[in-house]
């Protein structure tokens, strides 16, 4: 697939970071894009951002949470029907958050939450497309993992179980399917794509995510949710007034976007070259060049403090996608 004119390509996710800039690059390119995700908000903003840039291009949008499959299988009988097509050409298993740090001290509902977002989310849409492509005359499922994908780990000071297991899942899950489409659908292609720190919403969108629900279940009030993420980045809230608490989470969030050493426009470049390239693995970022030889070098001491020293070291690397 050396270019995307004329092909229908469905995002998911698509309302913030990698999901928008792919789908900007993308109609800009000539390509139908079929998005979904929570916010109805943020993907109309993708969508203007799209019709701005390519006033010609056909984006649709669709409110979807990819950890129900029912809602999946909506999303997709949406795509056949405004589209007016039986198959798409790209699939971008994009949309993912964060949590579940702590597989003994995080509560269960927020550690199945992570890993059915970033895993159940990744299976349930390439189930749900796959007759899709298979009709297509070439196609390509791009499933985005992480560097906690082969590294699972934030460093010795920070659980990061869910988010981990799931990027481990997408990973072995993508590789897996390169034998088996070769065998039984050629035409069809697979990329895992594997960010370091890369500047997106993931903080804020997660924060958002965890302090609705909790107040929404009534296990608690959403500031008490959001002091409880403010001890997990080690930092505490005891002695915060409630706006201090709710401005420090901000400036984490907003950090972790604005501060990162890849923008989630150069990162959707880096997936979209290596889509016309068919590579099966697409590390995006210096930090993941980095960081992957790292662990490859030594992976019994991947988990030491040693480790995280040398990699700050050698990039600067705080955070993970």
């Amino acid at each position: 697939m050396k270019n995307f004119e004329g092909k229908l390509a469905v995002i998911t996710g698509g309302g913030t970071g990698m999901g928008r800039e792919l789908a900007r690059q993308l109609v800009t390119a000539g390509c139908q894009v079929a998005m979904c995700d929570l916010s109805l908000e943020t993907m109309a903003e993708t969508r203007e951002l799209c019709e701005q840039e390519a006033p010609q291009g056909v984006v649709s949008t669709f409110q979807a949470d990819v950890a129900d499959e029912a809602q999946v299988l909506a999303f997709r009988d949406a795509v056949q029907h405004v589209h007016d097509t039986d198959h798409i050409h790209l699939l971008f298993n994009n949309a993912g958050i964060g949590g579940g740090g702590s597989f003994i001290n995080d509560s269960r509902q927020e550690w199945d939450r992570t890993f059915g977002v970033c895993w159940s989310g990744v299976y349930f849409c390439t189930r749900a497309f796959m007759p899709m492509l298979l009709a297509s005359d070439e196609g390509h499922i791009i499933n985005t993992s992480s560097v906690n994908g082969f590294w699972a780990s934030l460093g010795p000071d920070r659980s990061h179980t869910a988010y981990s297991a799931a990027k481990f899942a997408v990973k072995g899950f993508s590789e897996a399917l390169i034998t088996d489409l070769r065998r039984y659908a050629p035409h069809v292609k697979v990329s895992v794509v594997m960010p370091g720190h890369i500047g997106t919403s993931i903080v804020s969108n997660t924060l958002r995510e965890f302090a609705r629900s909790e107040s929404a279940d009534g296990t608690s009030d959403e500031l008490a949710a959001l002091r409880r993420r403010l001890d997990r980045f080690g930092l505490s809230a005891q002695e915060l007034t409630d706006e201090e608490a709710r401005a420090a989470l901000r400036r984490i969030a907003q950090d972790f976007r604005d501060r990162a050493p890849t923008t989630a426009a150069e990162a959707a470049t880096i997936i979209l070259d290596g889509v016309k390239d068919e590579r099966w693995r697409i590390l995006v970022g210096d930090d993941a060049q980095v960081l992957d030889c790292l662990v490859r070098e030594n992976p019994e001491a991947a988990y030491e403090a040693s480790f995280m020293e040398k990699l700050r070291a050698e990039t600067g690397w705080q955070l993970s996608r």
